[in-house]
């Protein structure tokens, strides 16, 4: 039985195919991985081995085809428990069935495993004996449904990553362009910058550090740049992970203060030092952008700047001290002095305030005036929204972030999406799936006043209608009941809250409620700024409108991505539900089972209880 482009659990990546059938000498459930590639000639990068050039003539290195089988049977043994009762049950091989030996001989140079081998034109008896090692002469069927019936894991957070580098020093599964940036920047490293261990940079006073700095001109800049959900903070904390291996010093810092201190909550809690040491070291490894206006030149070998979308144009604040302001200096001119090897993640539509000036181009343009070489690199990977490409360019164009009008919504069968009929079934909704062992969140934007709490007791400050409920705990604020802002997004409580944007971005969760407020409107087939509607702060001040429709588009393509099974949508102005209606078929309804409670599902379409009867 053979299976055509196989599905990577709660990815947009796909095997070309997988053989089924039974194993000539258990008689188990066997499985071969086969990627099938039509090259004719190859050759290796000579900066990394495992890039390569498969002569499509784009200019654009991919990932040796061997180490994307082998990290593709990996990822599937991660996630599908059936393929890991038997470690022989999946093998992997990559057919270039288009190309001689000699035409690819550099590809030969990679290891080869039982996860990933190499074969020609030349070596087709040797592939037929591989087929026959694997599969008796016996249907594949049987094999083929436990494999399509197989449980799937739940995909791993950021979350769950940072507190495996904590506990266990589990690590992620990275795949293609994922896999190529980690290991052309851990060989960068390892060409460039001397070993230095751990008696230097992080884990002493960077204050205190007086060393040579490197040469400017000798320096490398790594910009990687994905959408939401590409993976971006997952490699960030697995090249932390795999750098402290290697006795490295690296910092992550972010310009996110819900994602800064929960990583530092998740460290500080589970370190096997003493609680205080955990949460020293914890401020050390994760901190801000702008902790580093004093940094000495090159003081730390790895940089890695997650969230670099959130830069902002200089580290002045009011906690500035004053012998260190410096308002003409750029932020980014800081972080790529103070590191041997800065790393920036970011994506081009995520700058949510009117001050955050990070993007691709603006990072390349303050990397050479700086001096220093520029490598870009496209995560294009999907983890999130199950792995559907189609629902991030449908967001895209709904907000208009791209050139296309919106388009309805098509499903395709990886990601839900849903338009609720009022707040309280949106809220009911998703209480019910939490219930059910998911994770959910109501996500809105920053359309009502935030008020500090109220003793212990949080105001209901959202109101529309007849319904009510509270934002998420403001920063610097605590009350009993409810997780602190910085936990909101991981801590199961914060279901009694909405959250912001603020609190929400780099974080997801399976089930996504998104309530669209009064500063996106649509009108004559496209979404447009109200600034009028907005209670942020931020846009207080002489902000020009083509900066706030900016952040407000940005707010919202953040807040509509957070889902990794599906997203719930309400809007409060009617035009712009009944516009969301016509764009989106999916709805909620009540659904009646025998012998069993009634209970709000996704199952089906039905019209909105408000309009069952005809005018009167």
């Amino acid at each position: 039985m053979v299976q055509v482009e196989v599905d990577l659990p709660h990815t947009n990546c796909a095997v070309d195919l997988v053989l089924c059938g039974r194993h000539p000498g258990t008689g188990m459930d066997s499985y071969l991985a086969v990627e099938l590639k039509q090259v004719r000639h190859a050759t290796v990068d000579p900066r990394c081995p495992i890039a390569v050039d498969l002569g499509f003539g784009d200019g654009k290195n991919k990932l040796h085809p061997v180490r994307q089988v082998q990290r593709y049977c990996e990822f599937m043994m991660r996630y599908l428990p059936h393929l890991r009762e038997n470690e022989d049950r999946l093998t992997g091989v990559v057919l270039l069935h288009n190309a001689r030996d000699a035409d690819v001989e550099a590809l030969f140079e990679l290891p080869e495993s039982e996860h990933g081998f190499l074969y020609t034109l030349d070596d087709l008896k040797r592939f037929r004996r591989v087929l026959t090692s694997k599969f008796a002469a016996a249907s594949g069927e049987e094999a083929a449904r436990a494999l399509e019936q197989a449980r799937c894991e739940p995909l791993l957070k950021v979350t769950d990553v940072a507190r495996q580098r904590s506990v266990t020093g589990g690590g992620l599964m990275l795949l293609d362009e994922q896999w190529v940036a980690c290991d052309r920047i851990t060989r960068h490293l390892e060409k460039t910058v001397p070993h230095t261990g751990f008696n230097v940079g992080l884990f002493a006073d960077l204050d205190s550090v007086d060393g040579p700095a490197l040469v400017s001109a000798g320096k490398r800049v790594f910009v990687l740049r994905g959408g939401p959900g590409s993976g971006k903070s997952a490699v960030a904390l697995e090249l932390l992970r795999a750098l402290g291996l290697k006795g490295r010093e690296a910092v992550l810092a972010s310009g996110s203060h819900a994602y800064t201190e929960t990583l530092r909550e998740l460290m500080g809690s589970t370190a096997r030092t003493l609680r205080s040491d955990g949460h020293r070291s914890a401020r050390k490894l994760y901190r801000y952008f702008n902790s580093f206006t004093d940094a000495p030149p090159d003081g730390i070998d790895v940089l890695i700047c997650d969230e670099a979308h959130r830069l902002r144009r200089n580290s002045t604040s009011r906690w500035t001290r004053k012998e260190l302001r410096n308002d003409d200096r750029p932020q980014a001119d800081e972080l790529i002095r103070a590191a041997k090897v800065p790393i920036f993640l970011l994506d081009d539509h995520q700058s949510i305030r009117p001050d955050e000036v990070g993007t691709a181009d603006y990072l390349r343009q303050r990397a050479e005036e700086c001096g220093c070489q520029v490598e870009m690199i496209d995560l294009e990977v999907m983890f999130r929204a199950g792995g559907s490409k189609r629902y991030q360019r449908w967001v895209q164009q709904l907000l208009g972030l791209d050139v296309s009008d919106p388009v309805a919504w098509r499903p395709d069968g990886r990601m839900n999406l849903m338009v609720a009929d009022s707040p309280g079934q949106l809220d009911d909704f998703l209480r019910q799936r939490a219930l059910e062992g998911a994770t959910a969140r109501i996500t809105a934007g920053y359309c009502w006043p935030w008020s500090a709490p109220d003793g212990e007791r949080l105001v209901d400050d959202v109101h529309i209608g007849d319904w009510r409920m509270p934002w998420n705990v403001k920063p610097d604020h605590s009350v009993a009941h409810a997780p602190r802002a910085a936990m909101w997004s991981t801590d199961s409580r914060g279901i009694g809250q909405i959250g912001c944007v603020y609190t929400a971005q780099t974080f997801e969760y399976d089930w996504n409620g998104v309530i669209i407020g009064p500063d996106l409107l649509f009108r004559d087939g496209r979404f447009t700024v109200d600034r009028t509607g907005s209670c942020d702060p931020a846009f207080r001040t002489s902000v020009d409108d083509a900066t706030v429709a900016r952040c407000v588009r940005n707010a919202y393509h953040v807040l509509l991505t957070r889902g990794v099974v599906g997203t719930v949508v309400y809007s409060v102005d009617p035009d712009t539900h009944n516009a969301l209606r016509r764009l989106i078929p999916g709805t909620i309804g009540m659904q009646h089972y025998v012998g069993a409670r009634p209970k709000l599902t996704a199952e089906g379409s039905q019209l909105p209880p408000a309009y069952g009867r005809g005018r009167r």
